[in-house]
C-alpha cells in the first residue's frame, strides 16, 4: 500500500462549515464530498455523526446506507472509520435510568450501521464532555462496551479511544479491554496541545494504536494549519510507523481560512505523505 492509499479525511473537511463549527456533519454537502475525495486522490474517509438528528443521518438508515454503497463504489472511497461526536455530546457512560437506555440504543444503532457498511473503526471520545470523572463511570462505560465485544468481534468491527489521560495511565485504561476489538485512537494535535511527548506516549502504548488522526495545535489552544502548532508531526508519525503501526492517517486539520478547504486539505495530503515515506527511509 503506497502513502497516499494509507490517508483519508474527517468527513466534513471538503464541504463548508456548519453553523461555524470546525466539524460537524456536512447535511447540505455530504454526497459532494465523495467526488471531490477522488479528485484529490483520497481514497478513505472518516465519517461523523452528531446527536443531533443521529436517527436521521444516512449512516443509520436503510435508505442512506444504499446510497453511501453506491457512492462508495463510484468513487474509489472506503469509509473505513467513524468519529463519534454524539458519544462526546451525550456520553452514555455519565447518564443514568431511561436517559442511558435511550444512549445505549444510539450506541447499538451506530455499532449496528457501521458493521452493515464494513465501517471498520468507531471512535469514541473521552475528551472535553465526553471526559471520564470518576471511577463509577469508567465501571460502566467498560461494562456496557466489554458487553459488546463478542458482536463487534464477528462484525469485524473495533472501538478505538480518543483520550486525554497521560501516557501511562490511558496504557493502564486500555490494557482492562480485550486488545482483538479495542485499541487507541492518537491524535498528534490533541496530544502536543497537552503538552505530552509522543517520545513517552508510543512507546507505552503504540501496539494498542489503531487509528492516527493528523492535526496541529497549539499548546493548550485550538487546530491551526500543519506545521505551524506544538505538535512535532514528522516526529510522531515516524515512532508510530516503527512501532509497527500499518494503518490509516485521518486528516482532521484546521479549515481553510479563505473557504478553498480542497485546496488545504491537498497541501495537508501532500505534507503527510512525505512524513510517511521520510519514516520509511
Amino acid at each position: 500500500m503506497t502513502a497516499l492509499e494509507r490517508i483519508g479525511f474527517m468527513q466534513g473537511r471538503l464541504s463548508a462549515m456548519v453553523d461555524g463549527k470546525i466539524q460537524a456533519f456536512p447535511w447540505a454537502e455530504w454526497r459532494e464530498e465523495f467526488p471531490r475525495a477522488r479528485a484529490l486522490g483520497l481514497s478513505r474517509m472518516e465519517w461523523t455523526i452528531d446527536q443531533d438528528r443521529l436517527r436521521d443521518n444516512p449512516l443509520t438508515t436503510e435508505a442512506g446506507q444504499r446510497e453511501i454503497r453506491d457512492l462508495s463504489h463510484r468513487n474509489a472511497l472506503r469509509v473505513a472509520s467513524l468519529t463519534g461526536d454524539c458519544f462526546m455530546q451525550a456520553p452514555f457512560w455519565k447518564a443514568n435510568g431511561d436517559a442511558q437506555q435511550a444512549l445505549v440504543a444510539d450506541l447499538d444503532l451506530v455499532l449496528a450501521s457501521c458493521g452493515a457498511l464494513g465501517v471498520e473503526f468507531v471512535v469514541i471520545p473521552l475528551v472535553d464532555n465526553g471526559k471520564i470523572e470518576h471511577a463509577g463511570q469508567e465501571e460502566l462505560l467498560l461494562r456496557i462496551l466489554r458487553e459488546r465485544s463478542a458482536s463487534l468481534s464477528a462484525q469485524g468491527g473495533k472501538i478505538v479511544f480518543e483520550s486525554d489521560l497521560p501516557p501511562a495511565a490511558l496504557a493502564q485504561f486500555i490494557e482492562k479491554l480485550p486488545r482483538e476489538t479495542f485499541g487507541i485512537n492518537y491524535d498528534i494535535g490533541n496530544s502536543a496541545s497537552l503538552g505530552y511527548d509522543c517520545a513517552d506516549e508510543i512507546p507505552a502504548y503504540g501496539p494498542r494504536i489503531l487509528n492516527v488522526h493528523v492535526k496541529d495545535r497549539l499548546r493548550g489552544g485550538t487546530t491551526v494549519p500543519l506545521g505551524t502548532g506544538a505538535a512535532e508531526l514528522g516526529k510522531a508519525i515516524r515512532l508510530i510507523e516503527h512501532s509497527g503501526y500499518a494503518g490509516q492517517y485521518i486528516l482532521q486539520t484546521a479549515r481553510a481560512a479563505g473557504g478553498d478547504h480542497a485546496g488545504a486539505l491537498a497541501g495537508y495530503r501532500d505534507m503527510t505523505v512525505q512524513w510517511l515515506e521520510e519514516a520509511a527511509r
